[in-house]
């Protein structure tokens, strides 16, 4: 197995001892998402940190907004420490190693910002490794416990950006309204080009939203490279040209 770092443009971070490893979805949701320099952050679900070194990288390391995140399996939160630990934004960044439930219970800060890449699978889709079941699998952690929570930390003008499969950010998208969350605005992810959306990514506020801006993105081609608009959205990140 390969262990060396994967190396983005201005940090580099291990992920082989986490869940989830570096993906598609937690990159362009980070990538996609909005953030203040003033802006405090609480990444739920954080893996090996990929989100909030993202965050960090798009606003001046000066910057007064703290980036806290919470880990719910042992070896990721240890790898995202390291990870903080060795990047230049050490300062704004923590990681805590608890259920978000109990965090939330005993937290003495409210976020301007809330952002998840959460677990999604339901029913039978159980993973078989009991670690990917904490992060997968939303028995571990149901959209009404992830939004109970948001409703607890997320200050009154605050924002929800989160990713999620086509089918369940519909049932997402109703959950949150029950909390007072309306939809700001989404990007439907279409893997290849002419295919359906898969993954959407999604922000939510708790104020009236007339109408959500909604755009497709598309990744690849019919001939499976890259198109110019993942090309240029991602370039301030990947190291080497994206090809």
């Amino acid at each position: 197995m390969d262990k060396r770092p994967f190396l983005f443009k201005k940090f580099g971070l291990f992920h082989h001892n986490s869940t989830m490893r570096i993906g598609t979805d937690a990159v362009l949701l980070a990538c996609w998402t909005d953030i203040y320099d003033d802006d405090d952050i609480l990444d739920i679900g954080t893996g090996c940190g990929i989100i909030p070194l993202m965050l960090a990288q798009k606003r001046d390391s000066r910057c007064p907004g703290i980036i806290d995140a919470v880990e719910i399996d042992e070896p990721s939160s240890i790898e995202a420490n390291y990870n903080f630990k060795n990047s230049v934004w050490d300062k704004q960044l923590s990681v805590y190693h608890c259920d978000i439930r109990n965090f939330a219970s005993a937290a003495e800060r409210k976020y301007d910002l809330i952002i998840s890449n959460p677990p999604f699978f339901y029913g039978d889709n159980i993973p078989s490794n009991p670690r990917k079941i904490l992060a997968r699998h939303a028995g571990s952690l149901s959209y009404t416990d992830l939004l109970t929570v948001v409703a607890s930390l997320l200050k009154r003008k605050g924002r929800l950006s989160i990713v999620l499969p086509m089918i369940e950010s519909r049932r997402f998208i109703l959950c949150a309204s029950q909390y007072g969350y309306n939809l700001l605005k989404m990007m439907r992810i279409i893997p290849v080009m002419g295919k359906n959306p898969n993954r959407v990514n999604m922000q939510f506020v708790g104020y009236q939203v007339e109408k959500p801006d909604v755009e497709d993105f598309v990744i690849r081609n019919e001939d499976h490279s890259y198109t110019e608009s993942y090309k240029l959205f991602l370039k301030d990140y990947y190291l080497d040209p994206i090809k």
